[in-house]
């Protein structure tokens, strides 16, 4: 179908979201087993690691993370922490210690005060009336806490944001008042039908009946995200195949000989990494292989990568080319590689 659709279904008992723009699946939410990105816990700090430039953080169930920031900190010490990504097999958890209370219309930011509005709404009219009402919302609150208003608020109703951001605001106070005791499940991430509904926006359809993957073709795309080969078209592909190391792409041209074809093949797979990374859930190094073009065209790659990654804002950071002419990005591990969601 053309237009956005999301689509609400369960794969072998586990909740799955996906979001499809004119039938390609752009997005793509998975359950987790144990502390997922988001979660607010309360943990006791470990032994510092200045081998490691942190220090481990002992957490409920016999978990651990890890958090990088150590100023203030002491062993035995109890902390708030958010989960920020998902850790490799046998790897710590990786925490922060700035929390953010999110929900659909409001987000409150404890650590960093102030009255905020998504830049994405433009209308000063709307903007406005937003910023009294996040000033309502936030009366006699502590001044170290912020708030949000999300972008989602621009479609909404004025009671409706101004509940949801009370209730947000609410639960950030009974959480940082709630520092003393054991290691402690505090506020769970959300399941994947949730966190559709508070980030995905208002799609043209919404479908959660029984059949709702097959009927979109969800779970064949799904299928496709775990073969290395992606079609770039005119006989172009790239494959992207995890190690333990790092992420290694390598684009080829396939039949085309042209003297274009390189940096055609090149551009298209700029612009279709990121897709292919975010719902493939990997990240940590990547190094690309591209195919051969000429240097004086690298900057047009560059440009194409760089708008292509662009709004990965801050997850993406990209290095630049090695003395072997390969190109070299980091990317936020934020969810769970699909290849090890599937095999379990």
């Amino acid at each position: 179908m053309k237009g956005e659709a999301i689509v609400l279904g369960q794969i072998d008992g586990r909740e799955v979201a996906a979001q499809l723009v004119d039938g390609r699946l752009e997005e793509l939410a998975l359950s987790l087993d144990g502390f997922a990105p988001g979660a607010i816990l309360r943990g006791v700090v470990g032994r510092l690691m200045k081998g490691l430039g942190g220090v481990f953080v002992d957490l409920p169930d016999g978990a651990r993370g890890f958090l990088r920031q150590t100023k203030g900190l002491a062993p035995g010490q109890r902390v708030l922490v958010q989960v920020s990504g998902v850790a490799e097999p046998g790897k710590a958890l990786p925490l922060a210690l700035r929390l953010m209370f999110k929900s659909r219309f409001a987000i409150v930011t404890p650590g960093a005060p102030g009255l905020n509005i998504s830049r994405s709404l433009h209308d000063e009219g709307v903007r406005g009336e937003l910023s009294a009402l996040a000033g309502q919302a936030m009366a006699g609150a502590d001044p170290d806490l912020g708030l949000i208003l999300r972008s989602a608020c621009g479609e909404a109703a004025s009671d409706e944001i101004l509940a949801d951001a009370t209730q947000m605001r609410a639960l950030a106070e009974a959480v940082l008042a709630d520092v003393n005791g054991p290691p402690e499940l505090l506020v769970d991430a959300p399941g994947p039908h949730e966190l559709a509904w508070r980030d995905w926006g208002t799609p043209d359809l919404l479908d959660d009946s029984a059949d709702a993957l097959d009927h979109h073709g969800v779970r064949d795309q799904i299928e496709a995200l775990l073969s290395p080969e992606v079609a770039l078209g005119g006989g172009a592909s790239m494959a992207i195949e995890p190690t333990r190391a790092l992420v290694a792409v390598d684009v080829n041209t396939g039949s085309d000989t042209s003297p274009a074809a390189g940096l055609k093949a090149c551009i298209a797979a700029a612009r279709e990494l990121p897709r292919q990374l975010r719902l493939r859930g990997v990240g940590g190094q990547v190094v690309i292989d591209f195919a051969p073009c000429p240097k004086k065209d690298r900057h047009v790659l560059e440009q194409a990568l760089r708008k292509a990654f662009r709004p990965d804002g801050q997850d993406a950071t990209l290095a630049g080319w090695t003395p072997l002419g390969n190109f070299e990005l980091q990317r936020r591990r934020d969810r769970l590689p699909l290849s090890g969601w599937v095999a379990s």
